[in-house]
């Protein structure tokens, strides 16, 4: 896994990412965005505010929905790439709205299954598989 071109990664729907990367890079950012949540609640009382009032501040809305944008835009382009990978297009990201099947469908093709051998329409393989050797 390569950390040097993270932001690529993370924010650009261009190219693909393998089946390993795709896990990696969503577990990570699922416990980074826990850790801020959890650090967000501490900093702003929210259980001393809960247990006075029963419900989350304003403040911890508004900052929780600011966090949410960011988020969703890395898990849609981690998917992106996913379905790039299997030789799909983008907008195959959608099918996660058809109730039920659609959930588990998104989930067995990004998150299961192997992507294409060799390059494809979205680029090289991100496995190196199909590419130049490199002799010198």
């Amino acid at each position: 896994m390569d950390f040097s071109n993270w932001k690529t990664i993370l924010f650009s729907a261009q190219g693909r990412i393998r089946r390993r990367d795709y896990w990696l890079w969503a577990i990570c950012m699922g416990i980074a965005f826990a850790i801020i949540i959890n650090i967000l609640m501490a900093v702003l009382g929210v259980g001393r505010s809960m247990a006075e009032t029963g419900t989350f501040p304003a403040t911890f809305w508004i900052v929780y929905l600011i966090m949410l944008i960011p988020a969703t835009w890395i898990g849609i382009c981690l998917q992106i790439k996913r379905w790039h990978d299997r030789d799909k297009s983008g907008w195959w990201v959608l099918i996660a709205f058809v109730p039920i099947i659609g959930g588990i469908w998104a989930f067995v093709e990004c998150g299961c299954l192997d992507g294409t051998q060799g390059p494809n329409r979205y680029g090289a393989s991100p496995k190196g598989i199909g590419a130049a050797p490199d002799v010198f």
